[in-house]
């Protein structure tokens, strides 16, 4: 009877640290959720300073978690960290000049050969729903961001091809900058009633 109440304890206090490592979030500062949606703006202004490798994955994960058409996911990304190519995307695309400042850049690409029916549309779909992800992701994590289009833009498609090597098969979605804010960004309150309809439009 004692050995088992010793054993009962033992197995107790092994377990509750494995219990409380489950219970606890992995990144306690991390804001709920619809404080995310509601911070989230388009950030243009950055510090200049360098995002983390672990955050910058981290963010990445959170946009592999987007739903997708028959669960195809049909999509890839391109994470650049590289000043040298960070530049050469600077001057090259018209509507990306915050990546001077950026520390880094996620490129979403959708892959129409991956997605459900083989559809450029679904690909696209399904990658824009990754795109709202990682802007989200990097809000949460106290980062900025901003999407930038490649797509439809074929000039654009092209310089983005180039410079990451990415094949004709595959769609550049965005250039997304990631970097820590200046502060001189704010969301902005979007809620309009008078788009909303109940029942019927």
């Amino acid at each position: 009877m004692q050995n088992a109440l010793i054993v009962s304890l033992l197995i107790g206090m092994i377990m509750i640290p494995v219990v409380d490592a489950f219970a606890q979030p992995k990144d306690a500062n991390i804001p709920d959720a619809i404080t995310v949606i509601h911070s989230r703006k388009s950030v243009r202004n950055f510090t200049g300073e360098t995002v983390g490798r672990d955050v910058l994955e981290k963010i990445v994960r959170a946009g592999m978690a987007a739903p997708t058409a028959v669960n195809r996911q049909p999509w890839s990304f391109v994470i650049v960290t590289d000043r040298k190519t960070l530049d050469t995307l600077n001057d090259a695309l018209p509507y990306a000049k915050m990546l001077k400042k950026a520390g880094a850049a996620v490129i979403v690409c959708a892959i129409p050969g991956k997605a459900f029916e083989n559809s450029t549309e679904f690909a696209v779909i399904d990658s824009t729903c990754a795109s709202e992800n990682i802007l989200l992701a990097a809000e949460a994590y106290g980062l900025g961001a901003v999407w930038t289009a490649a797509y439809p833009y074929k000039d654009r498609m092209d310089i983005v091809r180039k410079t990451l090597n990415i094949p004709e098969s595959v769609i550049p979605l965005n250039v997304i900058p990631i970097g820590h804010p200046t502060g001189t960004d704010r969301p902005k309150d979007k809620y309009r009633p008078e788009n909303v309809h109940w029942e019927k439009w």
